[in-house]
């Protein structure tokens, strides 16, 4: 068993948001399944770290969900900025039972064991310093704290849509969470195109981090 990352996948085939007109993004598609098969066996568990789907409502995900079904491993799926469709996890648990898609579970406030790891995480936030986007972090915060207290004593891998450490916005506040519960590895999506080359990646304060949006890692979901 294996665990491997990747985020902002951006799906669109139920929708008109196509990313292959973006440079780099070119066939991606048929890229990332090729890329997937060759590294991701069936007993493995790969993390999409939001941005998952570019669907406005759950139901307009079911062929992004169908493509992911078809794909090896276990998916766990955690909430991007531009994860429009995610609702309450009641709502989005009923529909993966309905459309038989049991290799599908979201991340909230909780964790998933994967040969012996806590996988935790929340969909992060970058802070502007307004009074509502402070709301928005603690929330954030919170969401980590509740995934990352279900740990228990395990071993645990953060994952984050949000990057918390940037050139041009940290978020210290998660990064307290993360040093808080003794996190040593940190993975996170959101940067694309030319921001992949300001990503923070490396240890800093005893903390691994790394980007794995799905177009710095040439589609290719990343072991863990």
């Amino acid at each position: 068993m294996a665990i491997y990352g990747i985020g902002d996948l951006h799906l669109s085939l139920n929708a008109d948001k196509p990313m292959d007109i973006f440079s780099g993004w070119e066939d991606y598609l048929r890229r990332l399944e090729k890329a997937w098969r060759d590294v991701v066996a069936p007993q493995d568990t790969v993390v999409l770290a939001g941005d998952t789907s570019w669907a406005a409502a759950l139901e307009q995900c079911r062929q992004d969900f169908a493509f992911l079904h078809m794909l090896p491993g276990r998916k766990v799926l955690l909430k991007g900025n531009h994860d429009y469709w995610w609702c309450t996890m009641a709502k989005m648990t009923r529909f993966l039972q309905k459309e038989g898609l049991d290799d599908l579970t979201f991340l909230h406030n909780s964790c998933v064991v994967a040969d012996g790891i806590a996988i935790c995480g929340t969909r992060g936030w970058m802070t502007d310093g307004g009074p509502q986007s402070e709301r928005v972090m603690q929330r954030e915060c919170g969401r980590l704290r509740a995934s990352l207290k279900a740990a228990g004593n395990l071993e645990k891998v953060v994952f984050l849509h949000y990057p918390p450490i940037y050139a041009a916005a940290d978020a210290p506040q998660l990064v307290a969470v993360l040093k808080e519960y003794g996190v040593t590895r940190c993975y996170y999506g959101h940067l694309h195109a030319e921001a992949i080359r300001y990503a923070v990646q490396g240890i800093v304060d005893g903390i691994e981090y790394r980007l794995i949006s799905a177009d710095s890692l040439s589609f290719c979901p990343l072991k863990i």
